[in-house]
């Protein structure tokens, strides 16, 4: 199945109304899911070359006093990114930090032989720090989001 980059649907703004950044993908699956399922074959593992970008992320960032992206017990999460709002049709994710506030809204669409899985990135960004994070990792996420949404697929 092709990931496509797609324009981010409006309805995600509110998420993270003061966003900067935002970007959504979008795939097919010849299945019926509900946001939760989709989000967990998307979050809930990773890749040994995903798992390799997030510890290098994490020593890099570890000076600036950054989140490392581990949970407090008993915080919904799927993967590292805490679970914010959920219906059947749409996940929300992330967190706040203090470079950035981060938003993933995975959308989910039912036709009649295939689902259409869309993820959308919202970044606001709150100083310096926070721009130049974004600015770096902005080319490994848009490979590590489609990497991830094709896991969707089973």
């Amino acid at each position: 199945m092709t990931v496509r980059e797609i324009e981010p649907r409006p309805d995600t703004r509110p998420a993270l109304p003061s966003a900067q950044f935002s970007d959504a993908f979008s795939i097919s699956v010849n299945e019926h899911l509900d946001a939760r399922h989709a989000a967990q074959r998307m979050m809930g593992g990773k890749t040994w070359w995903i798992t390799a970008l997030l510890k290098l992320r994490n020593i890099i960032v570890a000076p600036f006093g950054l989140k490392d992206g581990q949970q407090k017990k008993g915080t919904d999460a799927i993967g590292i990114f805490p679970v914010i709002g959920e219906t059947p049709e749409r996940l929300i994710a992330g967190f706040d930090d203090k470079h950035l506030d981060f938003r993933v809204v995975l959308d989910v669409r039912d036709a009649a032989h295939t689902c259409t899985v869309t993820a959308t990135t919202l970044v606001m960004t709150h100083n310096l720090l926070g721009r130049t994070y974004l600015a770096i990792i902005i080319p490994f996420h848009k490979i590590v989001v489609k990497s991830m949404l094709r896991r969707v697929t089973g």
